[in-house]
């Protein structure tokens, strides 16, 4: 490594040996504190929706293991597009859908996943938003379709809360039976009310730029908003409508430039994954341990998620498990329906 000894022999000359030793500490600390020793840091990507359960469960992690932690938030689809199109390499990856390994991570970048957080689709509002007065779980799609209100949605190129936003149009169609009831949900969301994530819509509804705004339970709860639950028959919640839900069918852009994917409607399952190349796989793999235990639960589920009592691994036996972790969660070895085909052309 990088010697201190050229430099104090130079210093020697000029400077008194009190001063030396005290220059000499500076720089170690300053080389220390830009990153001179990786092993104490833990890179973190995950979806939007993410960024504040993980958060807290990541500041116990990391004062615990007096460890630095660099998170990054983005649409689940971004997150990983950071990795197949990028090369870049997080110690954790952490997203929205489970079935954004298979389609886009496995075998490449990660061997397994473990599945350990559900949710489900809401429409959020304020006291500020138009037709809040009159809006029920009964007559919802009437109100998001008038005229004289906004509805924000995220990009589903880039996030699964976006591709969930059209199967439950399509969804809701069949179930109301009113031909052409997407299109018009889609056309009070135009292109201007997209973001990259559903979290990047709170700020645009907190100021009254947008009515509603079609987010994930967990985030309207932690946020304060009134929000409208849409039934188990269309959120995307319940496993008893899993049948249903699969007549729900986005076709969105692929791992890289040219593919594509086309995600069907299922129950909501988060889930995460240390890549197979991750820096600090062994600090990773204690806060993947951390985080699906009955303390690591209770953060999730604090704030906000709904975190899963018995985490399922699926796949391949992640090589990043460490038996405390293997202890906690279900093992599933085999292929499961669940796996998407690979992206085609």
């Amino acid at each position: 490594g990088w010697s201190f000894r050229p430099l104090r022999a130079t210093l020697r000359l000029t400077m008194p040996a009190r001063s030396i030793r005290t220059l000499s500490c500076i720089l170690a600390l300053t080389l220390a504190a830009c990153g001179g020793d990786e092993r104490g840091r833990l890179v973190v990507y995950n979806a939007g929706s993410l960024a504040r359960p993980l958060k807290a469960a990541l500041d116990t992690f990391a004062r615990r293991e007096n460890i630095r932690v660099d998170q990054e938030s983005a649409g689940s689809l971004e997150s990983a597009r950071k990795l197949t199109e990028l090369g870049k390499i997080p110690d954790i990856i952490a997203l929205a859908d489970a079935d954004v390994f298979p389609g886009y991570l496995m075998p490449t970048h990660v061997d397994g996943y473990v599945e350990f957080a559900r949710n489900r689709m809401v429409i959020a509002f304020t006291d500020n938003s138009r037709g809040q007065s009159n809006i029920t779980p009964d007559n919802w799609y009437s109100i998001v379709t008038r005229s004289d209100v906004e509805v924000g949605r995220s990009d589903p190129e880039l996030d699964p809360n976006g591709y969930r936003t059209l199967m439950v149009w399509q969804l809701a169609e069949r179930a109301f039976g009113i031909a052409g009831l997407a299109e018009r949900m889609a056309a009070r969301s135009p292109a201007r009310n997209v973001r990259p994530k559903e979290a990047d819509l709170i700020g645009l509804l907190e100021a009254g730029e947008l009515d509603y705004i079609w987010s994930y339970e967990s985030i309207a709860k932690a946020m304060k908003f009134h929000y409208i639950q849409l039934g188990d028959s269309l959120d995307l919640s319940s496993p008893a409508f899993a049948d249903f839900y699969a007549t729900a069918k986005v076709t969105v852009r692929g791992a890289t430039s040219g593919t594509s994917v086309t995600f069907t409607g299922k129950p909501i399952v988060y889930a995460f994954a240390v890549p197979n190349n991750a820096p600090n796989a062994e600090i990773a793999g204690r806060f993947a341990a951390f985080l699906v235990s009955a303390e690591g639960q209770e953060i999730l589920r604090r704030e906000g998620l709904d975190a899963i009592a018995s985490p399922q691994s699926v796949g391949v036996r992640p090589t990043w498990m460490p038996a405390l972790m293997a202890d906690s969660v279900a093992q599933d070895t085999a292929a499961r329906d669940t796996l998407l085909p690979a992206p085609t052309p």
